[in-house]
């Protein structure tokens, strides 16, 4: 109980019960004599200027002639609520950092390093910037802002925040799920590779500068600049590459899709003690998550710039540099560049997979998610930018080496351009068994932190769903949870596990995650509408988004997003990796499992529709009218004076 003196009467209150969060520490103040009862027909809950907020209403009953205690009318009355919540109060970040190098370490990723700097060259050099820069300002960066400002806002996981958007769109958040379940299955094996990397780096010679060892074949050459009888023939294989297929992969012992051989046992143990690290970083929730990022969202920059001073003395760096940003302006007239650019801002900064949604509900109500957005955006482009340094300056040294064109080199994207060129590179350098570590502990840390995301992004959103079930069980939710994702990865630990891990890479992610935004930009634009939006922000930051985000939300995110999608569908991706071209009906394959979690879209509109009660037209408009929220919801005032 609090009391409080007004106009010399004192008050009794009793608290009351609201949505656990942080204002559960600050006091309500209504400057009116009247108190209404939850339910009263005269309260305005529409969120609108007769609520304090979203969802509360202040009174609007009219004063009596004489109030309470003999006090004129007309005189100037106030009620003070302590509120305090009877459920449990949500977790917040122990500091402003967590939260920033939490976000940061998710949207720098495993893509930042090996996917930038090869469709940067590949679609222009220097040229590719400016079609970048523009889709992360008109598409990237407007959502990245959205999802931030709906989870702080709603203080939801990306399932319950339906409620109070646009119920009908629920399915979104069990899509997004499945979604992040399915980049569990293959993300973390890559990590698996690299540490198998490690390990084998803990040696004066490193195993994959020989041409000595058991795995190796006929067709082995070790060449390099000093190396000058050896010649360079189409059939020749490196040593560094024969390592990466034939000894961490294995792929040699598999035909292809059809026939994945056994698990690799190595690969089975390195991808245990990955899942374990990770389990014991989020399964306390983000007091132990936003400690752990502190050293793997920090650590890749240390190592990123190490190798950049490294890789600029070496000879022949400029001429990957020239490589890298040479502009080619003709390339801007195709469709293609375009449809990268879009692509790789938008998997880059990550909006979609819920994940920002749950990194932002554990704000304080009123942090500057504007400025969260805009600072962390722009990191994150930055540090693709420079990745393309570090790598093409490596790139150049391996040209000037072999003495061919940097084109020739460059020729292979994905892991390939890590495993393979970039360790031959570290291989060949003074002190190479140093930077062997620190690059492949580099690599596992980016992916750890994205990792510790995506999953955060799934507890935080069944926990929210399921509060009575979860809450009290955190700990062995999140221990069902990677065990699923460990069982859902021993696919990609076969010997044909890389031709999966390219599978789910293509299909099972890409296009199901780029509709899932696209549907959740137009529910929250067009259903929950704009306005209503923009006066949430306005509540949580002071001031209101301005034109050019509105412009941004309402029409050029779903039209970005929609150029994505169809260019996906009417140019499909030709899925190849080493010499295996994919038969057509792993494309069949790839589509189902795109299909199977978005299909829980409209399968989750069609349960509502059945489910809910009245006519046709009332079930709709209930699915499409939001449930108020806010900070200050479900306030009971069950004694005042």
């Amino acid at each position: 109980k609090s009391t409080v003196v007004t106009n010399n009467h004192t008050t009794p209150l009793t608290t009351g019960h609201h949505h656990g969060d942080e204002t559960e520490n600050g006091r309500l103040m209504l400057a009116d004599g009247g108190v209404t009862e939850k339910g009263d027909p005269k309260v305005n809950s529409g969120g609108g200027s007769g609520g304090v907020s979203n969802g509360y209403p202040t009174s609007t009953a009219p004063s009596p002639k004489e109030g309470a205690g003999g006090v004129p009318a007309g005189a100037l009355r106030t009620l003070v609520v302590q509120q305090t919540s009877l459920d449990q109060p949500r977790e917040t970040w122990s500091k402003k950092m967590d939260f920033l190098l939490s976000v940061i370490g998710y949207a720098v990723d495993l893509g930042n390093v090996w996917r930038f700097p090869y469709i940067c060259y590949q679609n222009g050099g220097g040229a590719f910037l400016l079609p970048y820069m523009l889709m992360a300002v008109f598409g990237g960066v407007p959502l990245f802002y959205m999802e931030l400002a709906l989870g702080q806002f709603h203080r939801s996981g990306c399932i319950s925040i339906w409620k109070h958007i646009c119920p009908i769109f629920k399915g979104i958040g069990f899509a997004i799920c499945i979604i992040a379940l399915y980049i569990a299955f293959y993300y973390n094996t890559i990590m698996a590779w690299a540490l198998y990397y490690l390990l084998a780096s803990f040696r004066p010679t490193l195993p994959w500068t020989t041409c000595s060892n058991p795995w190796n074949t006929v067709n082995c050459l070790r060449y390099l600049s000093t190396d000058s009888n050896v010649t360079w023939t189409n059939t020749s294989t490196s040593p560094a590459e024969e390592f990466y297929t034939r000894q961490v992969l294995q792929v040699h012992l598999s035909p292809g899709l059809h026939q994945l051989g056994s698990v690799s046992w190595q690969l089975a143990l390195c991808l245990l003690f990955i899942f374990t690290i990770v389990y014991f970083s989020i399964w306390k929730g983000v007091k132990t998550s936003g400690k752990v990022v502190w050293v793997t969202a920090t650590f890749p920059y240390l190592v990123l710039l190490v190798l950049l001073v490294r890789g600029a003395t070496l000879p022949g760096a400029w001429r990957g540099v020239v490589f890298y940003l040479k502009p080619d302006w003709g390339k801007l007239l195709s469709t293609t560049v375009w449809i990268d650019a879009a692509a790789q801002i938008f998997f880059s900064l990550g909006p979609g997979f819920g994940v920002l949604l749950a990194f932002a509900s554990y704000n304080p109500f009123h942090n500057n998610c504007y400025k969260d957005a805009l600072l962390t955006s722009s990191v994150n482009c930055l540090t693709s930018f420079l990745s393309g340094f570090v790598i093409f300056t490596v790139l150049g040294y391996m040209a000037e080496m072999r003495k061919i064109g940097v084109e020739t080199v460059a020729k292979d994207a994905g892991p390939s351009l890590l495993f393979i060129i970039y360790a031959e590179a570290i291989a060949n350098m003074p002190a190479a068994t140093f930077f062997a570590i620190i690059f492949f502990l580099m690599i596992i840390m980016l992916g750890l932190d994205s990792t510790f995301a995506g999953l955060e992004g799934v507890i935080t959103a069944m926990l929210d769903e399921f509060p009575q079930l979860l809450s009290r069980r955190r700990e062995w939710f999140v221990l069902g949870l990677v065990c699923v994702c460990y069982l859902g990865a021993l696919s990609t630990l076969t010997y044909g596990g890389a031709f999966v891990v390219k599978l789910f890479e293509e299909y099972a992610t890409g296009p199901a995650v780029i509709t899932v935004v696209f549907l959740e930009v137009i529910a929250v634009s067009w259903f929950y509408g704009t306005s209503r939006f923009c006066a949430d922000v306005h509540m949580m930051l002071g001031f209101s988004p301005g034109l050019f985000w509105r412009v941004c939300w309402v029409a050029i995110c779903p039209i970005f997003l929609l150029f994505i999608i169809v260019s996906f569908l009417a140019f499909p991706p030709e899925v190849k990796l080493f010499d295996y071209v994919y038969p057509p009906w792993t494309t069949v394959l790839g589509y189902c499992i795109g299909v199977s979690s978005f299909i829980c879209v409209p399968a989750y509109m069609v349960y509502h529709l059945l489910t809910a009660k009245g006519t046709f037209k009332q079930r709709l408009l209930k699915g499409i009218t939001p449930v108020p929220s806010g900070p200050h919801s479900d306030i009971i005032i069950t004694h005042a004076v």
